[in-house]
């Protein structure tokens, strides 16, 4: 391991124009631990942006690019992290903007993809979206949750109790907290409870989202079959009908018909024809 003494007496900082003006930092390098600071200082320093490569003066960081480029990461919730705000003024506007700027930057989203995509797209698009959601949160990390915490339960084991559990099947086969000797057994129980309530809301509403899909619904694709089958049946009813000379009425009606028909002819018969002569001319 080199020490900050060795690096001294090797004059390998005193090459350095840097430190011809910081008498100070000979000082800071005389222990081990001071190296170890300052270098984890310059790696902290370079992980926010700050150059630690020579000694000039770096354009800033918050220059009208950088900002407008971390301002996009906000919105999009993308985020990259490597310029962050620092004092509390700047981590509060932060705050507020991502309020703002993300539900407007969805919804604008969601506005020119809906003139792309069908609305069956969409809602496949949300429902993946959903799915994704509620395997990494409420199934992976707390599977691996489980797993740090019970000391008898691999992460196979803790996967297997999340699924059992937000799928209301309940085996009873794991059950968390049921060591006696556990520490803080009364709230890991509480924090259980509500993990439980909150999954089990979060997979209601992603099954309510799945059979909101008629295309996903196997139950209104055996309605729908049923539908053209009573619809086929009654147009073969109706087709059989007209084959035979009737509009599907009943017989009793029908007759009706016919017999109202026949008298109105008979009328029609015995009515003297307006050329015949009158009877009293006959009897002349």
């Amino acid at each position: 391991m080199v020490k900050g003494s060795d690096i001294l007496s090797n004059g390998f900082y005193k090459s350095d124009k840097c430190l011809d003006d910081a008498p100070f930092i000979y000082q800071i390098l005389n222990s081990d631990e001071d190296l170890e600071n300052l270098i984890s200082e310059v790696v902290r320093a370079s992980n926010r942006g700050v150059s630690a490569a020579k000694n000039v003066s770096n354009p800033p960081n918050w220059s009208f690019g950088q900002s407008l480029f971390f301002s996009t990461t906000v919105v999009t919730t993308i985020g990259y992290g490597h310029v962050t705000p620092l004092s509390r003024s700047g981590k509060v506007f932060c705050i507020i903007y991502a309020m703002c700027g993300i539900p407007l930057t969805l919804h604008w989203l969601l506005k020119q993809l809906g003139n792309v995509y069908q609305p069956l797209h969409i809602k496949l698009l949300h429902l993946i979206a959903i799915v994704i959601v509620l395997l990494f949160f409420f199934l992976v990390m707390p599977a691996f949750i489980f797993a740090s915490i019970e000391p008898d339960w691999d992460f196979l084991d803790s996967f297997y109790y999340c699924f059992i559990s937000l799928t209301t099947i309940g085996l009873g086969d794991y059950i968390p907290g049921d060591n006696r000797n556990q520490q803080n057994r009364a709230l890991y129980k509480i924090l259980t409870s509500c993990y439980l309530v909150i999954g089990l809301t979060f997979m209601m509403l992603t099954l309510a989202l799945f059979y909101d899909i008629p295309q996903l619904n196997i139950g209104q694709l055996f309605k729908a079959h049923e539908d053209v089958d009573s619809e086929k049946a009654r147009l073969a009813t109706y087709g059989l009908g007209l084959q035979y000379g009737i509009d599907s009425k009943p017989d009793q009606e029908e007759n009706t018909h016919r017999q109202v028909v026949r008298v109105r002819s008979r009328q029609r018969d015995d009515s003297p024809s307006p050329e015949d002569p009158p009877i009293g001319d006959f009897m002349k």
